[in-house]
Parts: C-alpha cells; structure tokens; sequence
C-alpha cells in the first residue's frame, strides 16, 4: 500500500476526519484546540479554523452555516457533530483521565447541548476575542489544515 503525502492526508482528514472545526478568533475556542493538542492519545486529531477556506468549505459540504456559528464542529468518519455531541465524541481520542468524558454521553441531549449553548452565545464576553485566528507552533502545524 502506497503512503499517502502530507497534502494527501490533509485532505483525507478535511473529508472524513477527525477534524476540529473551531472559532479561530475566539479566546475560548482557541484554548481548547491548546488543551486538546496535548491530550490527544493517538495525534490524529487535525484541527481548521472555521474561516478557513478549508472549514468554510467543509460546513458547505456538511449543509452546515457557514457564518454565525455558534459550535465547533466535529467531523468524524464524513458524519459533522457539533455541541455536546462533539464534545463527548472528541472525548474518545484524549489521554486519560479526560477520555472519562465520553462517558457523558450517554446524558440527554436537550441539557447537554442548552449549557453548550449559553457558553457559546457568551464566550466572547465570557473569554474574549482577538483579532486573529490562531497560529500553530511549528511543533503542531502538520497538524492544522489550510
């Protein structure tokens, strides 16, 4: 079996995943990918900045908004999860103890998603907001798209 090119899995991962799809100005959410990076137990996570045109043209793909989000994104095996949903599937792929939260899904939806969603209609307010989007240490580039 032929390797694929560093480009090759790019687009691999833009199409079936796992990608994170996140706010790349918002404070809250530029944190997470950090916490995030670090924990991810098998480094297959990659990560886009929603306005990127590799998010932008992911959320087009997945029928999904492509302004006023209100949610990361989670795109595994070509199926996007945002809100909670997200979450607890992203849970899957962290060290331990954190893996512990996938365990949560199996909690409502409804009250999951209404806390994710009063954070994230606060999260500038709450956490801020910078004028750019996140830039990757060169440690973790390869793993961000576009």
């Amino acid at each position: 079996m032929k390797a694929r090119t560093p480009q090759e899995e790019r687009n691999r991962a833009a199409l079936t995943g796992p990608l994170v799809l996140f706010d790349g100005v918002c404070t809250l959410c530029k944190g997470s990918v950090r916490f995030l990076l670090p924990r991810d137990r098998t480094g297959q996570l990659r990560f886009a900045h929603i306005q990127s045109a590799t998010g932008q043209a992911v959320l087009q793909r997945h029928g999904l908004p492509v302004t006023d989000w209100d949610s990361f994104v989670f795109v595994e095996d070509d199926r996007a999860y945002l809100k909670a949903e997200a979450v607890f599937r992203i849970a899957h792929y962290m060290r331990w103890p954190w893996s512990l939260l996938r365990l949560a899904y199996c909690l409502p939806r409804r009250p999951a998603d209404w806390l994710y969603d009063r954070v994230a209609r606060n999260r500038y307010a709450l956490f801020g907001k910078k004028d750019q989007c996140l830039v990757p240490d060169d440690w973790i580039r390869a793993r961000f798209l576009d």
